[in-house]
């Protein structure tokens, strides 16, 4: 498969999971916030939006077997900047919470990475032209 065939290919799968990951945070939504979950369906109800988000991660793993030797080399570095970054500054404000700083939700653990993730991906890209 050609590399923007390729390219193609994951942007429509990915598209689709985040389209249906939408939707399944409204209807998580909707179940919690109308008081339809109750007892174990809270809970239930609070995840339906991780089975696209499960997709998403699928959908990724095969892009990534597509690729070839120098574009997941790019990756690997990108992700393991982003993975050791994110360790750190994740780390360095739990420590600050311990001294009264605002308590973060576990959602922005996310955003670090992919700004992380995005900075490696530049300096990889940049260092293999």
């Amino acid at each position: 498969m050609s590399r923007l065939k390729s390219k193609r290919r994951y942007l429509i799968e990915l598209g689709v999971c985040l389209a249906l990951y939408v939707l399944a945070i409204r209807l998580s939504m909707l179940l919690l916030n109308d008081g339809i979950a109750t007892g174990i369906g809270k809970p239930i109800a609070a995840l339906i939006p991780m089975v696209p988000g499960s997709g998403m991660c699928w959908v990724i793993v095969r892009q990534f077997h597509r690729m070839d030797e120098l574009q997941r080399r790019i990756q690997f570095e990108a992700l393991g900047f982003a993975f050791a970054g994110t360790a750190i500054v994740t780390f360095s404000y739990g420590f600050l919470e311990t001294v009264g700083f605002a308590k973060v939700s576990m959602f922005f653990v996310w955003g670090v990475m992919a700004v992380l993730w995005s900075l490696g991906m530049a300096v990889a890209t940049r260092r293999y032209r």
